[in-house]
């Protein structure tokens, strides 16, 4: 079996099903034949039943990692912070352990093999869901405190932030007609972040650091029914750790917030009382939230642009490096620094 050669513009050229299934058997797994490529831009992801189940599964997600953006080390720690996390027995849908390991590689790609788990969105509107979700957020960072990462990036002002804006600027990614005024705003914002909590660095003030899910939005959680079958077990189940990194605790909270500054103010509180049920809750990570929407805001523009080369960008973000867009972010920007001077939700 010949491995192919990885292109090196766009490296998933080479990613073909066949090569996929073949990725699969080379472990012991084998397609049916049928491929669902599952919603992922920065990995390539697909469901793949087998013509035979493996341990208790008989359809299986193959995860086939971005070339050159993880390595093999970084991409270990996330599987085993992962194998922590189902070891106390926490929801979280990790890869199998196949061959004696969880990542694999095949053709010139890493990959790692997970169990399918079916769910919906989450009802974020229901505080009880929320609580529930906040008592799980508490048990994944009460295991991610117990010991630091080594190899994976920490959430911070300068890889968020600074790289982001400068690589833009670098790469002409930002129209003429617009560059300036996106310059002034984007450096704005990331002053007064530089001056706030964030960015603290006197050890008797400075917040907690843990070892975070990194990316926990709505479309990262699967909500399984009450009343669904007791074998899939209720509740929320967490996935996709890509993104897992050091960081505060609030960055696996502030995503889930929506709406208006009560609503907002509700939802946390529910999240935060069933976090306290298992974890104290560092109230002064509340003055975190618009910071970290700030960079992530930042960062989004900077990933879209690095990613432009994969035919799949263009495709799904047509809208993106247009001087509309940038306008947009100029005005999001400015927005944000607003948000971040005026006094952070409270719970």
């Amino acid at each position: 079996m010949t491995a192919p050669q990885l292109s090196q513009q766009h490296p998933y050229e080479q990613l073909s099903p066949d090569v996929v299934l073949d990725a699969l058997a080379s472990l012991g797994l084998f397609g049916d034949g049928r491929l669902l490529a599952l919603s992922s831009y920065e990995n390539r992801v697909y469901q793949i039943p087998l013509e035979e189940p493996v341990g208790g599964h008989d359809v299986v997600v193959a995860k086939f990692y971005r070339p050159g953006r993880w390595s093999d080390a970084q991409i270990a720690e996330e599987h085993a912070f992962s194998q922590e996390l189902m070891a106390a027995e926490i929801p979280v849908i990790g890869p199998l352990v196949l061959q004696g390991a969880t990542l694999h590689h095949f053709g010139g790609f890493s990959f790692s093999v997970s169990p399918r788990r079916g769910g919906r969105p989450p009802e974020l509107e229901d505080f009880e869901v929320l609580e529930w979700i906040g008592r799980f957020l508490a048990r994944i960072h009460s295991v991610g405190a117990a010991r630091p990462f080594v190899q994976r990036p920490a959430l911070d002002l300068q890889s968020f932030g600074t790289e982001s804006h400068d690589w833009l600027l670098r790469h002409d990614k930002v129209p003429l007609d617009v560059q300036s005024t996106w310059d002034r705003a984007c450096r704005e914002a990331l002053e007064l972040i530089a001056k706030g909590p964030l960015c603290i660095a006197n050890e008797e003030r400075a917040l907690c650091q843990i070892r975070l899910h990194g990316d926990c939005h709505p479309g990262n959680i699967l909500w399984t029914p009450v009343d669904a079958p007791a074998s899939a077990g209720p509740g929320p189940h967490f996935v996709d750790l890509d993104d897992a990194r050091t960081g505060p605790a609030v960055q696996d909270l502030w995503m889930l917030l929506s709406g208006e500054r009560g609503q907002r103010t509700q939802q946390l509180s529910a999240l935060v009382e069933g976090y306290e049920q298992f974890r104290p809750f560092d109230r002064r990570e509340l003055a975190l939230i618009e910071p970290l929407r700030t960079l992530r805001l930042i960062h989004y523009s900077a990933w879209l642009a690095r990613r432009f080369d994969d035919p799949i960008f263009p495709i799904n973000f047509p809208w993106f490096g247009s001087s509309d867009y940038w306008k947009g972010q100029v005005q999001m920007l400015q927005d944000q620094c607003e948000a971040m001077q005026e006094e952070p939700l409270y719970v």
